[in-house]
């Protein structure tokens, strides 16, 4: 008992020293679990700091930072094509020839190969017993029908006054037509060889040494493309050179394009196509003027034409190019440019702009083109979505996930 009760003082005594060593130190003693408890609550402000899976917390300013663009999505078409190849040739309706319709001698060549003429300029000369003969007989059809209208005119005075009889005014009258009509002749005979109407009417005022020569012009104003004929050189015979230049055009300019029979009835009349030319940078648009309702019997294509602006004279005939055909379709309801997915996880993601950032939303796709492709489920039309450097956020949507599976 007495053991007992020694051990019950000496602890009591233990407690008092314990008291008076915490009073002289300072009351209350810091015990590990207020630590603990102090402790948690920074804990979970920590937790609340990491955004919740498949979210992106940004700024305005990090988006900046970041390069981020956002768009809209929205409907519309696809720019769904199909190629077809082709080559650059000249418009056929910019295309003129300088030929003549007589035997002929070159005398003057005045435009060079490349050179540029303006319409109705002359380019050459020649010299024609034909054009001679075709210009002699229209004088003297002039002349003939000058006198026969003046004694025409003078016997209607008299068959008035009855000075002459009826039966002769007549046959006066018959000669004035009748040199009327040869001179009508002899004038188209000069049309038809080339002569202007202006050229025509001063023939009376030309010596006669000038009545053999011709000067051709150019019925377009272009380039000198060809030259076919020498100085000196007989043209107009029966297998002689009846063309002395070739002058085009190149302010408009035709895409001839072979298109397969699977393709063809995708092509219309009036449809734009986009031009590239093989091995360059060039591109451009042109409008489709013709497809043709047969097929080569060679190749089995069908021929489509389409004309090109070349007012800057860059492209030129014959260069190969390939033209994207545009197909048609059904509108989509949802469309978004190709560089705004991202493939996380095995599957196609958009990041949709929310009030504190981004939200990794996995869609589903359909139909696309070069560009765009269709959203069919997944995201709605109108909402904003990151456009460009979309790999950023996928990045950082990764890191974020591999510190949450550390956790």
């Amino acid at each position: 008992m007495k053991r007992i009760a020694v051990f019950f003082a000496g602890v009591a005594a233990g407690a008092g020293l314990i008291v008076l060593v915490a009073r002289w130190i300072g009351w209350p003693v810091s015990f590990p679990v207020t630590v603990q408890q102090t402790a948690t609550p920074s804990g979970a402000k920590a937790d609340a700091k990491h955004p919740a899976p498949g979210h992106i917390e940004l700024s305005e300013d990090q988006l900046r930072e970041a390069g981020i663009t956002l768009a809209q999505a929205g409907g519309g078409m696809l720019k769904r094509h199909f190629l077809a190849p082709g080559s650059l040739i000249p418009d056929a309706d910019h295309i003129g020839r300088v030929s003549v319709r007589v035997l002929a001698t070159v005398t003057e060549l005045r435009r060079r190969l490349g050179d540029s003429v303006e319409k109705g300029e002359i380019v050459a000369a020649i010299e024609s017993r034909e054009v001679a003969d075709a210009k002699s007989e229209y004088l003297a059809a002039r002349l003939t029908n000058d006198l026969q209208q003046t004694l025409y005119a003078r016997q209607k005075t008299l068959v008035e006054s009855r000075a002459v009889s009826e039966n002769e005014f007549l046959r006066t009258r018959l000669s004035a037509n009748d040199a009327q009509i040869k001179l009508d002749g002899a004038r188209q005979k000069l049309f038809a060889l080339g002569l202007s109407e202006g050229e025509i009417a001063d023939l009376p005022n030309q010596p006669p040494e000038s009545l053999r020569t011709q000067f051709l012009r150019s019925p377009i104003a272009g380039r000198v493309s060809e030259r076919r004929v020498d100085l000196g050189g007989l043209i107009g015979r029966e297998g002689q050179e009846s063309e002395l230049f070739v002058i085009v055009n190149l302010d408009d300019i035709w895409v001839d394009l072979a298109v397969s029979p699977e393709d063809i009835g995708a092509v219309h009349e009036g449809v734009t196509v986009r031009i590239r030319a093989v091995g360059t940078e060039n591109e451009a648009s042109a409008n489709v003027i013709f497809v043709s309702p047969l097929l080569d019997r060679e190749t089995r294509n069908a021929r489509v034409i389409a004309t090109l602006p070349n007012m800057d004279h860059r492209w030129k005939p014959g260069t190969f190019v390939t033209a994207e055909v545009p197909l048609g379709g059904a509108p989509s309801t949802v469309i978004v440019p190709k560089k705004a997915l991202q493939t996380i996880k095995g599957a196609p993601t958009v990041f949709v702009r929310d009030a504190d950032g981004f939200e990794a939303r996995s869609v589903r796709t359909g139909r696309e083109d070069d560009d765009d492709i269709e959203i069919l489920a997944g995201l709605a039309g109108g909402e904003t979505i990151a456009l460009d450097n979309t790999f950023t956020l996928k990045a950082e949507l990764e890191k974020d996930d591999a510190e949450h599976d550390h956790d």
